[in-house]
């Protein structure tokens, strides 16, 4: 937008209505913006929020997912079960499967799917667990206790596993790497939590690849034939931006929505937030693509933030996280902060074979990320010495009864 329209936002369409839609929705109204903001999500029920999937759905103890939002109350329009088609910039439109929504300001926010398993499409009892729909189906298969076999010992597979455990079911855990969180963590970092399959019962294959699915079985590379009663994937997900096709925003490696510092698209007037765009990072030096619930709370407040300082003329703001998550698996609550791609060096805190403790990596001295088991208050302290890059004491910093902050050569 040019000097002499900058007051011309009257109609925001988020595209998405996962957590970073809503959010996007909600920051606008809390920042002051005062024009249409409209909700477009592809799912047919109310939005819902995305931690309790895999767990708390599953085994019937979620209180109810669904948003604390009162959409009316902000005049914020949900338009629910449509799916959205394509974009034309150059007519500020975009395309829905019941026609085109005209907008001033675009934000991309459809998120990732899964990856299917190649061969398994149509077969019975072959499931992907990602949306709520796919929780709530699962649901009655743990009820019947079947043995059940996971594709993909990631985040989504051990929480899955650790559900169908307490469940009552035999689960058997298919890894093609020779590690789980393989894609995740370092080798040295991963190993431990192996053993933790072992412990709850569950039965870890790695090196173990599927070659075919068929109805009550999963054959394997090798020849072994794996009961499955279900078969459950979870082998990553990829940006869900094949709609943006021909509209000329510039998509990454993965597929992923390219953003500037802002979280602006190369198209003018669309923004981009949540799993399905990558941003860069000067803290890390790289551009981050982030597929967390935590970024998708985060990113919509620039979003909003930079769509109401366009059309005053303020300087954008820069989004520049510290990345967190979380996962509770196999009795462990596991958090992770930052992003360990650029470190030089890795410490301990503990003893990685016990019930609690962390993973430091740093880099010339200071903190870049850290991963927490059991150690919730190692996680607070890292977090913000991450942030302010505090520089470290690496032999205070392995001392697991010295708390972190206390660590510091200041």
């Amino acid at each position: 937008m040019g000097p002499d329209d900058r007051r011309a936002v009257r109609r925001v369409v988020v595209a998405g209505a996962g957590m970073a839609g809503v959010q996007t929705a909600v920051a606008l109204r809390e920042q002051g913006f005062t024009g249409t903001v409209t909700v477009i999500g592809a799912e047919p029920h109310q939005p819902y929020d995305r931690p309790p999937l895999s767990k708390a759905v599953l085994l019937g103890t979620a209180e109810g997912s669904a948003f604390d939002v009162d959409f009316d109350a902000l005049g914020i329009e949900l338009v629910l079960g449509r799916e959205v088609t394509g974009l034309r910039p150059a007519d500020h439109a975009l395309d829905t499967e019941a026609g085109p929504v005209p907008y001033d300001v675009l934000v991309v926010a459809t998120g990732a799917e899964p990856v299917r398993l190649p061969g398994a499409e149509g077969v019975p009892g072959v499931h992907l667990l990602r949306t709520l729909d796919d929780a709530e189906r699962l649901r009655p298969v743990l009820a019947r206790q079947h043995d059940v076999v996971v594709v993909g010992a990631g985040w989504i597979g051990a929480e899955f596993a650790t559900a169908a455990r307490e469940a009552g079911c035999a689960v058997t855990v298919v890894e093609a790497a020779d590690r789980p969180l393989a894609g995740a963590l370092p080798p040295e970092v991963a190993a431990p939590m192996t053993a933790w399959y072992a412990d709850a019962g569950a039965d870890l294959r790695t090196h173990a690849r599927v070659a075919r699915v068929e109805p009550g079985t999963v054959l394997l590379d090798d020849g072994t034939r794996l009961p499955a009663g279900a078969v459950v994937v979870g082998i990553g997900a990829r940006p869900a931006t094949a709609w943006l096709a021909g509209s000329g925003v510039a998509l990454g490696a993965h597929g992923e929505v390219v953003a500037d510092a802002g979280l602006r698209t190369s198209v003018p007037d669309v923004y981009a937030v949540g799993d399905c765009a990558s941003f860069p990072s000067a803290r890390y030096g790289e551009r981050l693509l982030v597929h967390h619930w935590d970024n998708a709370l985060q990113g919509p407040r620039t979003v909003a933030a930079n769509i109401l300082g366009e059309a005053t003329g303020e300087a954008p703001q820069v989004y520049d996280p510290v990345p967190y998550f979380w996962s509770e698996q196999f009795g462990r609550f596991v958090q992770y902060a930052g992003h360990h791609g650029a470190a030089d060096a890795t410490l301990w805190r503990g003893d990685p074979s016990g019930p609690a403790w962390t993973v430091c990596w740093l880099r010339e001295t200071r903190l870049v990320a850290l991963l927490a088991v059991g150690r919730p208050r190692d996680l607070a302290q890292g977090r913000r010495l991450i942030e302010s890059g505090t520089p470290m004491n690496p032999t205070l910093l392995t001392d697991p009864a010295r708390p972190l902050k206390k660590a510091t050569t200041v």
